[in-house]
């Protein structure tokens, strides 16, 4: 039986489908404000529940000369104002051990990256706060090998997880999403998620140039995640996606989210009446 595992007042792992979705990194509070105003006008018009996602450091840049956010201090309080005007809940990635307390004071999910998803002191510690914990698939893991960083998690007592797609690399610049994943990713018995922005990074390319993703891509995966039977989507997304200071080219505009998400809803609505029971 799969666990719901309630976020505020969102149900994630019921029958309806939920979005996390946010710029990449926090930028300026106009982007920030814009983009937060955006998605929860969007989440009332279209009955699809809201997270609002960013990080307040990308540690992971493959240049030392890139933008990594505005650090831990400057970005929580980003992100609290952003709850309070918005009253919406927030998920945001953590590095480090000393983070997570700062973290788990503002947000509601506390996310660990897929590169860091198998650093046992950074898990279980995250997981002791009693907070959701987001694990996110590495990069570099078998899918069903999944289940030994939620078993980690389960052991401090938290059953508080979800557990998201973002593709593999297999030692290569191309990441590939593999159907089967979202298989056995449910049989964790955790809400699925799908990071579909994330999915079409083409590693080895800043993310900055054109070609450092195929946004292309990212309609045709996401239906096919939906139809796999997904719980949540995870989307980044920015007003101006080329002049984004993470992520440019993966990220969506916002002005395309609308209709982007309208035939995923109706997917999801006819997948959940024939899932299969884990």
């Amino acid at each position: 039986m799969k666990k719901i595992v309630n976020v505020g007042n969102i149900e994630c792992g019921a029958d309806k489908l939920f979005l996390i979705a946010g710029p990449c990194v926090v930028e300026d509070e106009k982007t920030m404000m814009d983009t937060a105003e955006f998605l929860v006008g969007l989440s009332q018009k279209l009955d699809l529940p809201l997270i609002y996602k960013s990080s307040f450091q990308k540690d992971n840049r493959s240049s030392a000369d890139f933008y990594t956010g505005p650090g831990m201090e400057k970005g929580l309080a980003m992100l609290q104002k952003i709850k309070e005007q918005f009253n919406v809940a927030l998920i945001t990635d953590i590095h480090y051990p000393d983070q997570i307390a700062a973290a788990a004071e503002v947000v509601d999910i506390i996310q660990i990256p897929a590169y860091l998803v198998m650093q046992t002191t950074l898990v279980v510690e995250a997981a002791k706060t009693g907070k959701v914990i987001n694990l996110k698939h590495g990069q570099f893991l078998a899918p069903e090998n999944m289940i030994k960083p939620v078993r980690k998690v389960e052991q401090t007592g938290n059953f508080n997880i979800m557990v998201t797609e973002r593709g593999y690399t297999f030692g290569y610049n191309d990441l590939i999403v593999d159907p089967r994943s979202f298989y056995h990713l449910r049989t964790t018995g955790y809400p699925v998620i799908f990071d579909v922005t994330h999915s079409i990074r083409k590693y080895g390319i800043p993310s900055s140039d054109p070609a450092g993703g195929s946004r292309e891509f990212i309609p045709t995966l996401a239906r096919a995640g939906v139809a796999a039977g997904i719980d949540g989507l995870f989307l980044e997304v920015h007003p101006d996606p080329s002049r984004a200071l993470c992520d440019a080219a993966s990220q969506m505009c916002i002005a395309d989210v609308t209709e982007f998400l309208k035939p995923l809803i109706e997917i999801h609505n006819i997948e959940v009446k024939y899932r299969p029971k884990f």
